[in-house]
């Protein structure tokens, strides 16, 4: 699993395998599932992130495992 913040496109990605991305859906504003060809999820691409919170700060990211 790979998660990838790119500040520049002002965007997250978490992908959650390597499988072949055979299909990609919108399913609410500025966020996007990635299929393979089972039609599992496995990445999730989230856009604007800067809009969504104010408080924001891609420059630190917490991982938590409960």
């Amino acid at each position: 699993m790979r998660l990838s913040v790119d500040k520049e496109a002002d965007a997250l990605y978490l992908r959650i395998d390597d499988s072949s991305i055979v299909e990609s859906e919108e399913v609410s504003p500025a966020v996007v599932l990635d299929f393979n060809k089972r039609n599992e999820v496995v990445g999730v691409e989230m856009l604007n992130l800067s809009k969504r919170s104010s408080s924001l700060d891609l420059a630190s990211l917490h991982f938590e495992t409960v």
